[in-house]
């Protein structure tokens, strides 16, 4: 037999370093979990109530591959009332099995071997994987603390290549919390044209701002026949579990889409996506009430992190903060492993993200208040202690 049947391309990928942490937390007592990135609120009750009678009224057979007609109309007009963007819900919306699958389908839908995706790092850890697992090659181009980790249009040219297919931006940002200037996604806009690229945008914590304007991509000039628009219910409306999202574009993209999306999963599951449109109809006060409270805590972490002395710039979206801890001459996993075994405080070593992560850990806020507060001491004990 052989020594191994995994495909050269899966046995070279690197293992989720959040994973790694969370299977010892799990095994350990009294932990309080800063890295998962994943909101503590239950799905708002009249979301709940919609997929249990969904259910009960046995709509438990497959909807359309795009997904059920009145959530698309629903979302295209969600989408037009918030960022002044249209989507033909027929051809321009595809609902997917969370914003996971989205990606997958336009990594995979844009990538022949040896293509090039660029990919502003530190970010959510499956980008680099899904430009490998489509044949291509994730290129990282770090962004920097001291420019409140956003991007560097220059440094994404200079990125560029005769191979370069696509620009994957995620913002807000995970890890970071960073949201990117509307002057710097204008750049990339015309780099985009310049160079005859597409745009993924992964915008899954669109309505996760604080203080600031969140600006959708595709609404730029020019830029809707650019960009695959990628989000999500998981982080907004607190249905992680349901794993329901969508991707929209220009229909001559999206007809790639879901070709690979009714191969792979045929339709995202019936009762979620019911439940997806009882969020757009009823779930805004909800929406509203979790900012409220998420930035309720990302006042309290920011502030505790920087006055233990592990230098932390303000995140302006998601639910992240993004300490900086070589300044305690540990690497971000001795950190982060110390602080787990000596603390019981879980947190994600910043290299997990990627290039530019380095020295970094991240802290979810996404707990509860009085949580963060016995965590932020405990980081202070240990601090104080190495």
């Amino acid at each position: 037999m052989r020594d191994s049947y995994i495909s050269k391309r899966v046995a070279g990928l690197k293992p989720s370093g959040i994973r790694k942490f969370f299977d010892i937390a799990a095994t350990m007592k009294d932990v309080i979990s800063l890295g998962i990135g994943e909101p503590d609120f239950t799905t708002p009750a009249p979301i709940l109530e919609a997929g249990i009678k969904s259910l009960q009224r046995g709509e438990t057979h497959y909807t359309s591959n795009p997904g059920i007609m009145e959530l698309r109309k629903a979302l295209s007009a969600h989408l037009e009332l918030h960022y002044g963007v249209s989507y033909d819900p027929v051809n321009e919306i595809i609902i997917t099995v969370g914003g996971s699958e989205a990606l997958y389908l336009a990594a995979t839908a844009l990538l022949d071997e040896g293509d090039e995706m660029i990919i502003p790092t530190p970010c959510f850890v499956s980008y680099q994987a899904q430009a490998v697992l489509a044949g291509g090659v994730a290129v990282e181009i770090p962004c920097k603390m001291e420019n409140n980790f956003d991007i560097d249009p220059k440094e994404i040219e200079e990125a560029i290549t005769p191979r370069t297919r696509a620009i994957l931006l995620g913002f807000p940002n995970n890890p970071t919390g960073a949201v990117a200037s509307r002057e710097n996604l204008l750049a990339v806009a015309q780099l985009a044209v310049k160079y005859d690229l597409i745009v993924i945008s992964d915008e899954i914590y669109d309505r996760l701002v604080y203080g600031v304007r969140h600006v959708c991509f595709s609404a730029l000039p020019g830029m809707k026949e650019r960009t695959i628009f990628l989000g999500g219910f998981s982080k907004d409306y607190a249905m992680t579990g349901w794993r329901i999202g969508f991707a929209a574009g220009p229909a001559s993209l999206m007809t790639g889409l879901l070709r690979i999306h009714q191969f792979a999963v045929m339709c995202a599951p019936t009762m979620s996506q019911v439940a997806a449109f009882a969020a757009l109809q009823q779930g805004e006060e909800y929406v509203q009430e979790m900012v409220q409270e998420y930035d309720r805590r990302r006042k309290l972490i920011v502030k505790g992190l920087n006055e233990i002395g592990l230098p932390t710039f303000e995140p302006k979206g998601a639910f992240y903060a993004f300490p900086k801890i070589s300044v305690t001459g540990l690497s971000d996993e001795d950190f982060s492993m110390r602080l787990l075994n000596e603390e019981h405080v879980a947190a994600v070593p910043g290299n997990s993200f990627g290039k530019g992560g380095e020295g970094f850990i991240r802290c979810s806020y996404a707990t509860a208040y009085e949580k963060i507060e016995v965590a932020l001491e405990r980081m202070r004990k240990f601090v104080n202690r190495i």
